[in-house]
């Protein structure tokens, strides 16, 4: 076995923290990884990699050559794409996370569009609310909603995003239009239970003064989509970002209020593990969705309608 796929194995490795995982991003047994470690620290003559039953951690030397072979992999990596002209035909595997209701409403769409521009490009799209280990499960990107947390990770900002309080047009009829934040806690609530207080809905006025309500909670789910199904067959108010209600808005299904206010106000990121070259296909697609999801994104173009709750 080469050197070459020595260190190329022991980078894998250290990414990933998990020999399967590894072995699974190389594409080799489980026993080839195994094999190609203790035949590199056998070369060197040093151990890189103090391996336990529960984990696996770097020694001293392990951290140093770890650092010098990641820049040496990242700089083949560009040479390669610079010698193929990869920045005009773009090709290879873009491993993609993204959560569940962006990804089948705007973002499958954005990487259809992007494939039939680029036909060598192929696509890995886990689609979950879960969050990712980027550096863990080997991911080029992933789409992330909110605020970011601090991180290693490399960030550009996509969008902005609205939150929209809204009720069918039958509920509203039953129990009347809210005048104020405060009259929802009037109303029957479905809540999105990812949040760390799904009954508690922040917000600013127009002055930028901040507040929030508690809600009755009737409804709770993890998934806004079948939130919008349960606030369109009459079961109470939601406040959902506008990329998830948009749809039903412009079918007449729900019906915004209270829009005067900001609700949970959060941003679209494209993250990226932070390397010294990132490939080519990971650039341009992180471009072109900013391309097309910058600006007002079609889905808050119902937002500029000012003759709303009347």
């Amino acid at each position: 076995m080469n050197e070459f796929s020595q260190i190329k194995t022991f980078v894998a490795l250290v990414e990933s923290h998990s020999i399967s995982k590894a072995a699974e991003k190389l594409g080799v047994a489980v026993s080839a990884v195994s094999r190609r470690l203790k035949e590199l620290e056998s070369h060197l003559g040093v151990q890189l990699i103090q391996r336990t039953t529960r984990k696996m951690q770097l020694t001293e030397a392990g951290e140093k050559f770890y650092q010098r072979c990641g820049s040496l992999l990242e700089d083949l990596e560009a040479a390669k794409q610079e010698a193929s002209n990869t920045a005009t035909s773009l090709s290879g595997t873009l491993k993609i996370a993204t959560p569940l209701s962006f990804g089948v409403a705007h973002l499958s769409p954005a990487i259809a569009a992007f494939m039939h521009l680029h036909p060598d490009i192929k696509i890995d799209l886990d689609m979950s609310d879960r969050r990712i280990d980027l550096l863990g499960e080997g991911l080029d990107l992933a789409i992330r909603i909110g605020t970011l947390e601090d991180s290693t990770l490399m960030a550009r900002k996509l969008a902005s995003v609205r939150h929209v309080v809204c009720a069918s047009p039958d509920f509203l009829n039953r129990y009347g239009r809210p005048d104020t934040p405060r009259d929802l806690s009037e109303f029957p609530a479905l809540c999105y239970g990812n949040l760390s207080q799904p009954d508690v809905w922040h917000y600013r006025d127009k002055d930028n003064s901040s507040g929030k309500v508690k809600v009755p909670m009737r409804m709770r789910a993890t998934n806004g989509n079948a939130l919008v199904e349960a606030a369109v067959a009459g079961l109470g108010v939601i406040c959902e970002p506008s990329f998830i209600v948009h749809g039903a808005v412009a079918r007449g299904l729900l019906t915004p209020v209270l829009r005067e206010y900001q609700w949970y106000a959060m941003n679209i990121y494209a993250v990226y593990p932070q390397t010294k070259h990132v490939p080519a296909r990971v650039r341009a697609f992180i471009d072109y969705l900013a391309s097309n999801f910058g600006g007002t994104p079609y889905w808050e173009h119902f937002l500029m309608d000012k003759n709303d709750d009347k």
